[in-house]
C-alpha cells in the first residue's frame, strides 16, 4: 500500500482504530485519543469500513475523478508526432496554438522532454567477464603546442606558424599534429597510452605490441582487439600482425562509433584531465605529464562504471575471483 507521507495512521493502526469503535465498543472520542487523531478523522475511517470494508482502508488517491480542461488524447498524439520531428516545445505550442506550459508539461510526462535523446537508438550497455578477452583501441589527433598558447601569455593574436610544405607558399597558423593511441581493458578499464607522431597502420602496430607488453607485465593476456575502421586499422601490416600475434581483431560497424564506447570516453577522460587539464609550455612539456596522469588513472583515481574503484583494484579483484593471482 502506498502511505500519505503525511497520514496520522498507518494500515494496521486504521485496523485497530476500527476494531475498537465496531468491535470493543469504544466511543470514537476514546477511540481518537487512543489512536492519537481527531474525532473527525476517527469518524471517516470507521465509515469508510462500514461502505467499503477492507479496502476503505486504503489512502485514495488525490487526482479528481474528471478533468474536463484535461488535453485530449488526440492532441497528445499530435504533439507526440510533432515532437518525433524534432520541433521544440514553442514551435509546437505555435503550431497547435497551445500554451508553451501545457505543451512543456505533456512533454515532460510522456518522457520527451529532453529533445536531445530523441531518435536515438537507446545504449546497449556490455561489459567482458576476463580482463584482456576484449581491448579498445583508438586514436586522438592533438594539435601541437609550439609556443605558449593564449591561456598562458593573455594574446590571444599569438600563433604557431610554420613553413608551408612547398618551402615557398605563404606561413600558414598550424604548428602540426600529435597522435595520442589509446588502448583499455574492458573488463578493467586498465589503460595504456602513447603519443605518437602519426597514426599510419606500422605506427600502430608498434603502438599495439607496446600494449600488449604492458598488459602482459600485469598478467592480462588479450584474445581481442576491437577498433574502427580507420586506414591502419584495415591495412595490410596490421592484420598480419594481428594474426601473428594470435589477436582477433574486430572492427566497428561504419559511422557507430558508440560500438567503441569505452575507447571514446576514456579518450574524452584523457582529453580533460591530462591534455587540457593543466597549462603547457609545450608538446613536451605535455607529452611528460603523460605517465604521472595514466599512473593515477589506473591505481588511484576512482571510476564511475567500477564503483568508484581505480582500475587496479578492478584487476586485482578479478583475478582473485578467476583464481589468478598473479
Amino acid at each position: 500500500m502506498k502511505l500519505h507521507a503525511n497520514a496520522g495512521l498507518s494500515l494496521i493502526g486504521r485496523r485497530l482504530l476500527v476494531d475498537r469503535v465496531l468491535v470493543d465498543r469504544w466511543s470514537l472520542t476514546q477511540a481518537a485519543v487512543a489512536a492519537g487523531v481527531s474525532d473527525r478523522t476517527a469518524r471517516k475511517w470507521v465509515a469508510r469500513w462500514c461502505e467499503e470494508g477492507e479496502s476503505g482502508l486504503l489512502d485514495r488517491p488525490t487526482t479528481p475523478k474528471s478533468s474536463p480542461s484535461r488535453t485530449s488524447e488526440d492532441r497528445v498524439q499530435a504533439i507526440v508526432a510533432l515532437r518525433g520531428l524534432r520541433m521544440t516545445g514553442a514551435e509546437i505550442a505555435e503550431c497547435l496554438g497551445m500554451a508553451l506550459s501545457t505543451v512543456s508539461g505533456i512533454l515532460t510526462r510522456i518522457g520527451m522532454g529532453k529533445l536531445g535523446r530523441l531518435g536515438l537508438e537507446p545504449a546497449v550497455r556490455y561489459e567482458r567477464s576476463r580482463p584482456g578477452e576484449l581491448l579498445h583501441v583508438d586514436v586522438k589527433k592533438l594539435g601541437r603546442i609550439q609556443v605558449p598558447g593564449h591561456r598562458i601569455t593573455g594574446n590571444r593574436r599569438q600563433r604557431a606558424r610554420r613553413l608551408h610544405p612547398t618551402h615557398n607558399g605563404p606561413k600558414i597558423s598550424t604548428a602540426g599534429w600529435e597522435f595520442v593511441h589509446v588502448c583499455i581493458d574492458d573488463a578493467t578499464r586498465l589503460a595504456y597510452v602513447e603519443v605518437l607522431d602519426d597514426e599510419k597502420g606500422i605506427t600502430a602496430v608498434g603502438f599495439l605490441r607496446r600494449a600488449l607488453a604492458f598488459y602482459a607485465a600485469h598478467g592480462i593476456t588479450v584474445e581481442q582487439l576491437l577498433t574502427d575502421n580507420g586506414s591502419a586499422y584495415r591495412s595490410t601490416v596490421h592484420a598480419i600482425a594481428c594474426h601473428a600475434l594470435g589477436i582477433k581483431h574486430i572492427r566497428t560497424r561504419p559511422y557507430r562509433p558508440q560500438t567503441n564506447g569505452k575507447a571514446e570516453r576514456f579518450i574524452r577522460t584523457l582529453i580533460a584531465g591530462w591534455a587540457y587539464g593543466a597549462l603547457y609550455r609545450n608538446s613536451n612539456e605535455r607529452t611528460a605529464a603523460l605517465p604521472g596522469w595514466l599512473e593515477r588513472y589506473n591505481w588511484r583515481r576512482p571510476h564511475g562504471a567500477l564503483s568508484h574503484k581505480p582500475p587496479g583494484t578492478r584487476l586485482h579483484e578479478l583475478n582473485k575471483l578467476l583464481g589468478s593471482y598473479s
